[in-house]
């Protein structure tokens, strides 16, 4: 399964964006889509999944949930927008980790692309940074990855360019 991980569009989106959303099978987004328009134009590319964010109003919080669990082939998925990382999470991801562990969790909000493996949880954390132009990063990101059976291979950060 190809996975494209994005967060943090505040209502951007543009081509070359959607040009990788067509060669995944999925597409992920941790929050702060900012508009309808971000999830129609990429509902229409391939299946997204996603957990609304901070910025995110009451329109796009009916579509989407705050925590989203889920299983990807045999790879349990935790996402949040707001979650912290690995020894910094925030009340409601430690919460859900400390219920059950996920194999991935993945979170948004900062701005900040992060991959690190928590020890303690024996868990995968990713954020992707931000893929669009509002916020203090300079750099607009995303990552790409590959889920197969249980393992997730192939992890690749995208800069899409300064913003």
């Amino acid at each position: 399964m190809k996975i494209l991980l994005l967060s943090d569009s505040h209502s951007y989106i543009d081509d070359r964006i959607l040009e990788y959303a067509t060669n995944a099978d999925e597409i992920w987004h941790c929050g702060d889509f900012g508009n309808l328009e971000v999830i129609e134009k990429l509902e229409k590319i391939k299946p997204l999944r996603g957990v609304y964010g901070n910025i995110d109003g009451t329109e796009i919080r009916k579509i989407f949930p705050e925590v989203l669990r889920f299983k990807c082939e045999d790879v349990e998925v935790l996402m949040i927008h707001i979650g912290g990382y690995p020894n910094k999470y925030t009340p409601l991801a430690k919460k859900e980790i400390e219920e059950k562990a996920p194999k991935l969790f993945i979170s948004g909000h900062s701005h900040i692309l992060k991959a690190m493996y928590d020890q303690k949880n024996s868990l995968l954390h990713l954020n992707p940074g931000a893929m669009g132009k509002v916020g203090w990063h300079q750099m607009r990101t995303m990552m790409r990855f590959e889920i197969n059976g249980d393992q997730i291979e192939n992890l690749e950060v995208i800069e899409l360019g300064r913003k």
